[in-house]
């Protein structure tokens, strides 16, 4: 066996590498860069899974980032068990073919649980005074502790929300280095989520994101250099490119209008009422699950929301089958945005009824992704002096909101999902010494058979 190392930079394209880029450049000039096609939805954990299980979301069941849990009538958004994977990952089959194999996961979607031999995912601490403290989980569970012993406390505020940067994947990217040198796995996978968070919030034309490539790019060539030293075959992949866009689609506000959606009023606020809802989207960046208390009326539901503006494409279950997402935690339709729009969760028609945790980062409660969370409201003045004091109360103990996240969803301006983008800005694969036939296009599910190539085969 080869040691092998897979770098999933998120977000990376062929167009973000350049001078600003050094060792990313150096790398795809020494290797074969070839663009992925990805599954549908071209979101975190569902491409992710397609690249290790080599199937589609119709065989591993991760049809998003979050899905409708129609038993508990409940949105499950960012949930870690791995058991929710339901195919054969790349670390089963390389164990299958020698036991002495090893893999570490190092922050790569659904870790928890996982059989890996190594795993290191966030895991913050929720606290019975509503105190939110960062951490992490890990496999074995020593790992978390000896890990912040010598790097700090894992920087979750960081990874996440209106104050994410370089931190998080540094961090990232020296925990993985002593587990390399610690553990010395067979296959180790890493997570870099720093690209993401520019992208998402200022689009992928913006000068300032060539800035974002480079804090990232002397992460990347430390990480290159350290494992190229120990004679590791190493990989760089990214789950998806990010499209501008340039504001979103209110699919559930269009639902409500038709009186398909419910809410429960608690203190005057409105909580989404899923279970009593006729229709309702569970949103995930430029796709939407949308969830039919009557399986019989798809064919009404479907017309409504082809008319809404900004939705692109209306799937039902057959011609969700075209996609591979005809999953049964997929919705009786799937909506895909236009080109330059992305979909809210946003279900209130007056935003003085918005829940309080919208305004908040919340990735559990909100029935929907929200890349607003990555914005400190405009609108508060100070803002630096009102986060502390927000923070001083935790501190001693107070109950408070850290709401301080706008409701504008124009501030975005990057976003992705669809499947369609230019080979330029979609995602892809760089590969050392590749003299393979395959073609410069590949299906993301590929990159499983790659992965057991640079780990069983020689040359």
């Amino acid at each position: 066996m080869h040691q092998t190392v897979v770098i999933n930079i998120v977000g990376l394209t062929d167009s973000l590498i350049g001078p600003w880029s050094p060792n990313l450049e150096a790398f795809r000039s020494a290797g074969r860069l070839r663009t992925l096609e990805p599954t549908l939805p071209a979101v975190t954990t569902s491409v992710q899974y397609s690249m290790l299980t080599g199937v589609a979301p119709r065989e591993h069941g991760v049809v998003g980032n979050g899905w409708y849990n129609r038993e508990y009538a409940e949105v499950h958004f960012w949930k870690q068990s791995n058991h929710l994977v339901q195919a054969e990952k790349v670390w089963q089959t390389a164990r299958q073919r020698d036991s002495s194999f090893t893999c570490a996961n190092m922050f790569w979607w659904y870790n928890m649980y996982a059989s890996v031999d190594y795993s290191v995912t966030p895991r913050p601490m929720y606290k019975a005074d509503g105190r939110k403290i960062p951490d992490c989980y890990s496999r074995p569970g020593h790992l978390r502790s000896m890990l912040q012993a010598e790097l700090g406390r894992f920087p979750l505020f960081n990874f996440w929300g209106p104050f994410s940067s370089i931190e998080s994947s540094r961090w990232i990217a020296d925990a993985s280095r002593i587990v390399h040198d610690r553990y010395d796995p067979t296959l180790m996978l890493i997570y870099l989520p720093h690209l993401d968070y520019g992208l998402q919030k200022f689009g992928p034309d913006d000068e300032g994101v060539q800035d974002s490539v480079a804090e990232l790019d002397t992460v990347v060539g430390d990480l290159i250099r350290h494992f190229s030293r120990k004679g590791a075959r190493i990989m760089i992949v990214s789950e998806y490119g990010i499209e501008p866009v340039d504001d979103a689609v209110h699919i559930n506000r269009a639902l409500r209008e038709d009186g398909s959606v419910a809410v429960r009023e608690e203190e005057g606020l409105e909580l989404l009422d899923a279970g009593a809802s006729d229709a309702f989207a569970v949103a995930d960046h430029q796709i939407a699950h949308v969830y039919l208390r009557d399986p019989g009326s798809v064919d009404r539901y479907a017309s409504l929301l082809r008319d809404v503006d900004g939705i692109d494409i209306v799937l039902d279950r057959s011609q969700q089958a075209e996609y591979g997402i005809d999953h049964e935690r997929a919705g009786d339709l799937v909506c895909i945005a236009d080109h330059g729009r992305w979909f809210s969760y946003y279900y209130w028609l007056n935003d003085s009824r918005a829940p309080d945790f919208a305004r908040c980062v919340d990735i559990h409660r909100k029935p929907g992704y929200d890349p607003v969370e990555l914005f400190i409201n405009p609108a508060i003045t100070l803002p630096n002096a009102a986060l502390a004091w927000r923070v001083m109360k935790k501190k001693l103990g107070l109950r408070t909101l850290m709401d301080v996240i706008p409701l504008d969803t124009s501030l975005v301006r990057g976003s992705h999902g669809r499947i369609d983008l230019p080979p330029d800005r979609g995602p892809l694969l760089i590969t050392q010494d590749d003299a393979s036939d395959r073609p410069d296009r590949l299906p993301c599910t590929d990159v499983r058979e790659i992965i057991l190539e640079h780990l069983f085969e020689d040359g």
